[in-house]
């Protein structure tokens, strides 16, 4: 039976007002003050939209997919500048795009949404661990299958919050399902009668907007200090693979390079974008000689292989003492459609004009790069993202990096807030596995940050220009790394099925 135009009405109310709210947590992702109290809040908003205002499970499903779809395109909207602007597919195609993919990824909050309605009890305590153990299951989805594309989850919205005690501990999904219980605590005080109940809720949201950070245990113990040199070439992503341009932009890494003094130099993504065996003779032997003769050692990240073994999105490390011909770090976790094509996908990838296709991947665990008594743990573009997969080279404490070092190339979103959601993913690996992270990029955030999230050098984005740091290296292992070495996500995954189960069978 067809429902009631009034119902309808007020589900296409309540679902304006969850698409209001899945925009503040997309809000929430970026450069934005208090985005751990606005996170919690648009949470609130949403739980009180699925328990007082649908009327069925279906309509909360319905809630949940507004939500989700407003605060996943809202977060990566910028998507639609590489297809349209670079990949020259018309603007309505790259906006059905986004649309399509963050409704996708919607689903699994859907789903938890509408499993919430249907199972709930009405007691609060009971609903409370229901709702943060769906909201869990739901991140962990989103984040795991299909390889994965967990950019924009709740807990990056607290690397500043006092939430942010948690990431040693239970990593940026536990952050997310502490946040959402926070969230359901808030509008249960303020839908409440109590002016005791509604207090409580004003005072959990001041507590995340303003109590200072504790951070929780020192799991690690400080190493020596490196100083470093982070590049930031600044190309415009439709000039980098533009040979007219080429020379320039080699010339200006290849000086950067080598003027550089520090006991690290680090070049983007592709900052050479061609294969040694391409550059002008004798150029790559030059680099490599340059840095065999001297104590400085590099990091560049340069493609790599041949049509025979496939070709990897790489970093090499040039220095004396490295084994022939350098140290090389292949990229594992692949960006789909940029550097994999999904299958049945391929028609898409043809309609832009980029230079795309399919790469080989790296292994999962790779040996750090030694500096001096330190080894440094690269990683490319978006691996960053997945921080059980940082974790699993800290199996062996011997072995762990010290370190970690994140090339990336964000030009292809234009000067977008993708940059900065992305050193918000960066901080919160800092954070997980307290060590200090740099970041060299092509167009920002090109930064240090140390072992407990914080900034303490940084270039402005969008700009060419040379970072000058120290970072002090690190070794231990905090919680969330020695459970997430072994065990991956599954761990979170557990609890949130028995969390599920809990009040299931109380019920």
């Amino acid at each position: 039976m067809a429902e009631p135009l009034s119902d309808r009405k007020r589900l296409g109310a309540l679902a304006g007002l969850a698409l209001l709210a899945g925009a503040a947590q997309a809000l929430a992702m970026g450069p934005v003050v208090l985005a751990g109290a606005l996170q919690v809040l648009s949470v609130a908003v949403l739980a009180w939209l699925v328990s007082a205002g649908s009327r069925s499970w279906s309509q909360a499903g319905w809630i949940g997919a507004a939500f989700g779809v407003a605060w996943l395109g809202g977060t990566f909207w910028w998507l639609f500048i590489s297809m349209h602007r670079y990949g020259h597919l018309p603007a309505w195609l790259a906006g059905l795009a986004v649309v399509l993919l963050a409704a996708a990824l919607s689903a699994y909050l859907a789903l938890a949404m509408a499993l919430f309605h249907r199972c709930r009890q009405g007691r609060t305590a009971s609903d409370l661990l229901l709702w943060s153990a769906l909201w869990l299951l739901a991140e962990l989805g989103r984040g795991v299958v299909f390889t994965g594309f967990p950019w924009g989850a709740a807990g990056y919205a607290h690397v500043e919050s006092p939430l942010m005690a948690l990431a040693p501990w239970v990593g940026v999904y536990g952050i997310g399902a502490a946040a959402a219980a926070l969230g359901w605590l808030v509008q249960r005080g303020l839908a409440s009668g109590v002016w005791t109940g509604r207090a409580g809720a004003l005072l959990l949201l001041a507590a995340v907007a303003g109590l200072p950070a504790w951070q929780g245990g020192e799991f690690t113990r400080s190493r020596s200090i490196l100083s470093v040199t982070l590049l930031q070439g600044n190309v415009p992503q439709d000039e980098k693979f533009d040979f007219s341009r080429l020379p320039e932009t080699l010339d200006w890494h290849l000086k950067a390079l080598l003027a550089s003094q520090a006991d690290l130099v680090i070049a983007p993504e592709t900052a050479i974008p061609l294969l040694p065996s391409q550059l002008p003779d004798g150029l790559w032997l030059a680099l490599t000689d340059h840095f065999g003769r001297r104590t400085t050692r590099a990091l560049i990240g340069v493609p790599l292989g041949n049509a025979q073994q496939g070709y990897t999105n790489s970093v090499a490390g040039l220095g004396a003492g490295v084994a022939e011909p350098f140290y090389r770090y292949d990229k594992h976790h692949l960006v789909p459609f940029g550097e994999f094509i999904p299958p049945g996908f391929r028609w898409f990838v043809d309609l832009m004009q980029m230079p795309l296709g399919d790469f080989a991947r790296g292994p999962l665990v790779a040996p750090s790069f030694a500096v001096g008594a330190e080894r440094v743990g690269p990683n490319i573009c978006y691996e960053d993202l997945f921080g059980e997969e940082l974790a699993a080279r800290f199996v062996d404490p011997a072995t762990a990096p010290t370190v970690l070092a994140n090339v990336s190339n964000i030009g292809w979103f234009g000067e977008s807030v993708a940059v900065d959601q992305h050193l918000r993913i960066s901080r919160m690996r800092a954070l997980e596995l307290q060590r200090p992270m740099l970041r060299a990029t092509n167009t920002g955030a090109t930064v240090a940050i140390d072992h407990r999230g914080a900034v303490t050098h940084q270039l402005a984005p969008h700009v060419r220009g040379v970072l000058e740091a120290q970072v002090q290296a690190r070794e231990g292992t905090t919680p969330f790394a020695w459970w997430a070495a072994r065990f991956g996500l599954w761990p979170l995954g557990v609890l949130g099925l028995l969390g599920v189960g809990l009040t299931r069978r109380r019920g």
